[in-house]
């Protein structure tokens, strides 16, 4: 199961901004900062905090909080 808590943690330490700030709603579109690089830096941050390897296309994909949680769920399913 996906830890919701660490991964609003993960997402604000590397988005630098509050993990309250973050919600299902939050994205590339809606969060200042969050770029194309810290979306790199956001995937290798969660891969090593899960302790998964997020194919590339998902990882270029995942580019909400939704999205991210989607992608995690899985791969810490397979």
């Amino acid at each position: 199961m996906l830890d919701q808590v660490l991964l609003k943690k993960v997402m604000a330490s590397v988005l630098e901004v509050e993990a309250g700030t973050l919600d299902v709603d939050s994205s590339m579109d809606n969060v200042p900062g969050w770029d194309s690089l810290r979306q790199m830096n956001l995937i290798l941050a969660l891969e090593e905090s899960f302790g998964v390897s997020i194919p590339d296309e998902d990882a270029a994909n995942a580019t909400s909080y939704k999205l991210i949680a989607l992608v995690l769920g899985e791969q810490l399913a397979a």
